[in-house]
């Protein structure tokens, strides 16, 4: 990246989960640009897998889009440093209400590189047993709904799943998983 340098960040919002920023770099022909960057602590995402195979889908309101979306169970990590296999686990737990005893990391994925460092891990978690309580935050409302992994696939085709960590998941469990 020796034609590219960064000259100034200036921050010019700070959200509840990311900043905004301008940076002003310097590229390779000479000229200055400024260019938004949006910076995020990075998240943890997780496949739960029931005994009979299906995967737990969480179904909730995204305001961004203004409509319901099907994900995988993730959330952000609360601090830079929290390692994001702790983040997985507390995300299952809170909305899902089931827990595992172990997490098989899958995949790592940057959302919008374009424009925001987001890094989210996947894992995969094998579940046994019921589940219990949700814990959601006063601001969530999830339902939590098992689906085979084919419905999830057409679901994903069909554009019914357009979220990008969740279409990269079910596509990377089903390539390692179902062979």
């Amino acid at each position: 990246m020796e034609d590219i340098k960064r000259i100034k960040r200036e921050l010019i919002a700070k959200g509840h989960i990311l900043d905004y920023y301008h940076d002003t770099v310097q590229i390779s022909n000479g000229n200055t640009a400024v260019w938004d960057f949006i910076a995020h602590k990075g998240a943890a995402a997780v496949v739960p897998v029931l005994e009979d195979g299906r995967i737990l889908m969480v179904k909730q309101y995204r305001n961004a889009l203004d409509r319901y979306t099907i994900e995988i169970p993730a959330g952000g990590v609360d601090t830079v440093d929290e390692p994001h296999y702790d983040a997985a686990m507390r995300e299952l737990r809170e909305e899902t209400g089931y827990t595992t005893d172990k997490l098989e990391f899958l995949i790592v994925v940057n959302t919008t590189v374009a424009f925001c460092n987001e890094k989210i891990s996947i894992y995969v978690a094998h579940i046994s047993g019921k589940g219990g309580e949700q814990e959601l935050d006063e601001d969530e409302f999830i339902n939590v709904i098992p689906y085979e992994v084919s419905e999830l696939e057409r679901m994903i085709y069909a554009g019914e799943i357009m979220d990008s960590k969740t279409v990269a998941a079910i596509m990377a469990y089903k390539n390692k998983y179902l062979k």
